[in-house]
C-alpha cells in the first residue's frame, strides 16, 4: 500500500464525486491517497479502525469469516463506495475483510480527525448515513431470500438481478460458481446440481466455464418474482 498527499488527484476525486459537499473546508483537512495493488488487504477483519475510507478506483471484495475458518463473500464494491462507517458508529473492531481485486484507490480521513471534526458535519453524517442504509437494506434482502427461498430460487433471482445491472446487481455479478454459490448461500456442488437441472429445462446452456441463458421468460417464473435489491 502507498499513502501520500497528493492535492492535484485529491482534487480531481473529490470534484467527480462531489465530495466537496460533504466538508465545509476541504483543504483544511488531512486526507490521503492509499494505493492498493491486486490482491493487497485494505481492512483486515478483527483489526481496530483507523479511519474511514471512501474507494474511487477500482475493485475490492468484501468477505466475513466465522471461527472455523470459513468465509462468506458478501459484495464487490466500486467507486464510491465507504467502508468503516459501521465500525465508527459501532466503536467496534473491523467487521468485514476488503481486498482490492484490482488496483484501488481511497480517499483517506484518520479516525481522529473524523470524531473531532466531521461527526459535527450534518453533511459528512447525512453522506455515511445514506451508505449505512443502503448496506443494511441490500443485506436484509440478501438474508431474506437466501433464507427462505429454494436454491433454483436464489440463482433465477441472481441471474434476473445481475441482468438489470442495478448498483447491487453489479456487487453481487461474477462469473465464478463458487463465488456465486457464497454469494446466493449455498454450496458449489449444490449449485451445478441446480445448474445442470436447468440445463436439462432449457432454460441455461453451460459450455465450459460459460453460462448463458436460454429462456428469460421462464427464469422469471422460476424466481417467482425474488430479486437481490
Amino acid at each position: 500500500m502507498r499513502s501520500y498527499i497528493d492535492q492535484e488527484n485529491i482534487q480531481h476525486y473529490i470534484s467527480k464525486f462531489n465530495l466537496n459537499q460533504l466538508f465545509s473546508e476541504p483543504e483544511s483537512l488531512p486526507i490521503y491517497l492509499n494505493v492498493y495493488e491486486q490482491g493487497e488487504v485494505v481492512l483486515r477483519e478483527g483489526d481496530e479502525l483507523t479511519g474511514v475510507y471512501f474507494q474511487v478506483e477500482g475493485q475490492t471484495k468484501v468477505s466475513s469469516s466465522v471461527g472455523t475458518g470459513k468465509s462468506l463473500l458478501l459484495r464487490f464494491c466500486h467507486p464510491l463506495s465507504v467502508f468503516g462507517d459501521v465500525e465508527l458508529f459501532q466503536k467496534v473492531v473491523i467487521q468485514s475483510q476488503v481486498e482490492a481485486i484490482q488496483p484501488s484507490s481511497f480517499l483517506f480521513i484518520n479516525k481522529q480527525t473524523v470524531e473531532t471534526k466531521l461527526v459535527h458535519d450534518h453533511r459528512f453524517l447525512l453522506e455515511l448515513i445514506k451508505h449505512l442504509s443502503y448496506k443494511l437494506q441490500t443485506c436484509t434482502t440478501a438474508s431474506r431470500i437466501n433464507l427462505l427461498a429454494s436454491v433454483e430460487e436464489r440463482l433465477a433471482s441472481y441471474l434476473l438481478t445481475t441482468r438489470l445491472q442495478n448498483e447491487f446487481g453489479k456487487e453481487i455479478q461474477t462469473s465464478h460458481i463458487s463465488e456465486i454459490a457464497s454469494l446466493i448461500g449455498t454450496t458449489p456442488r449444490h449449485l451445478n446440481r441446480v445448474i445442470q437441472s436447468l440445463t436439462d429445462m432449457k432454460v441455461l446452456k453451460k459450455e465450459k466455464k460459460c453460462l448463458t441463458v436460454l429462456d428469460w421468460e421462464r427464469l422469471d417464473e422460476l424466481s417467482n418474482e425474488l430479486r437481490y435489491e
